[in-house]
């Protein structure tokens, strides 16, 4: 279960007494997630989720989240949106932590990707990246190209352990992306980090985007290509061109994608990979014994980065 902070039901009914909100009627940790600890808070007012913002998250980043979430809800966006308290304020603390309230969204995640939702996924990315124009808060993208050379230093000199000549292959993609990174491509409030499980649907429709506390300003074209990487292969490691056509061209649709953007996605999905590639290492060659969260394979993400690299440009992602 992916609960680092237990909350007390003393903790709880002191920590609702800022909230007008109606009586307590549950509470439980939610197992889902590995960044912070959730719970599902029912109340005679609705569903909620709370959250305790664990070390990964800097309280310094917490306003950018928080605010954005406000803004892309006011635009029509299906995303949380912040419940603040009598005083005006959403961010608060409990137990130590900072916490926050948001509104519960419906739906149930994709166990099995289709390219119905491949589909929904890139009208409803497009129309995230349309409604964050005008957010007026930015927020660095700590895990671009700049932030993954310090991720491979801290795991070189054990990335042998995971498959050897692992270290080298690294260091060789690591040094190509660096040199051939896009500049210039157009830019704005991306998530960074659209995985299935931070997608509801009901049937055949999207009802939500959760999770946006690894969002920041980068290029548009990289939440895209964070996306080919989730959604488009198979268990199998296939990539599935297909879904890749369906997201590619339902995003397009909804916000045109400049040529520049679409030679420069087989560079940004292989900087993709390598930056969950790197994250995932760490995660492998650093998880604590006895902890409740199994960390990822890294090596799926190496198959990914290998098909990217591998490519001469954007044909092979179904576009014509």
């Amino acid at each position: 279960m992916a609960v680092y902070t237990e909350v007390s039901d003393d903790d709880l009914r002191s920590f609702m007494n800022a909230f007008d909100l109606g009586e307590i009627e549950g509470f439980k940790g939610i197992a889902e997630g590995v960044e912070n600890s959730n719970f599902l808070l029912q109340t005679t007012g609705g569903s909620y989720i709370l959250t305790l913002y664990e070390k990964r998250v800097a309280p310094c980043d917490l306003p950018y989240f928080l605010s954005l979430m406000q803004h892309l809800a006011t635009k029509g966006i299906a995303c949380p949106t912040p419940i603040a308290g009598r005083d005006g304020a959403a961010l608060r603390e409990l137990n130590g932590r900072p916490a926050a309230l948001v509104t519960f969204l419906t739906g149930l995640w994709p166990r099995r990707i289709h390219s119905f939702h491949c589909q929904e996924l890139g009208h409803h990315l497009a129309r995230m990246h349309i409604a964050g124009s005008d957010f007026p808060m930015t927020r660095a993208n700590a895990l671009s190209v700049e932030g993954w050379r310090p991720l491979f230093e801290a795991c070189a000199q054990r990335a042998d352990e995971v498959r050897p000549g692992l270290g080298e292959e690294l260091e060789r993609e690591l040094r190509r992306l660096e040199q051939i990174w896009p500049e210039g491509l157009p830019a704005g409030v991306i998530h960074a980090d659209l995985f299935p499980d931070n997608v509801f649907f009901r049937d055949q429709r999207l009802t939500g985007l959760i999770d946006f506390y690894f969002a920041c300003n980068d290029a548009f074209a990289y939440d895209l290509a964070i996306c080919l990487n989730a959604w488009c292969f198979e268990p199998d490691g296939a990539f599935n061109v297909t879904k890749a056509r369906a997201l590619l061209k339902s995003y397009g649709q909804t916000r045109a994608l400049e040529q520049a953007e679409l030679e420069a996605l087989p560079t940004l999905a292989a900087g993709s990979a390598l930056r969950f590639l790197l994250t995932r290492l760490y995660d492998w060659l650093n998880h604590p014994p006895g902890a409740f969260v199994k960390p990822k394979d890294p090596l799926e993400y190496w198959k990914k980065l290998r098909f990217h690299s591998d490519l001469s440009g954007p044909a092979a992602y179904g576009l014509d």
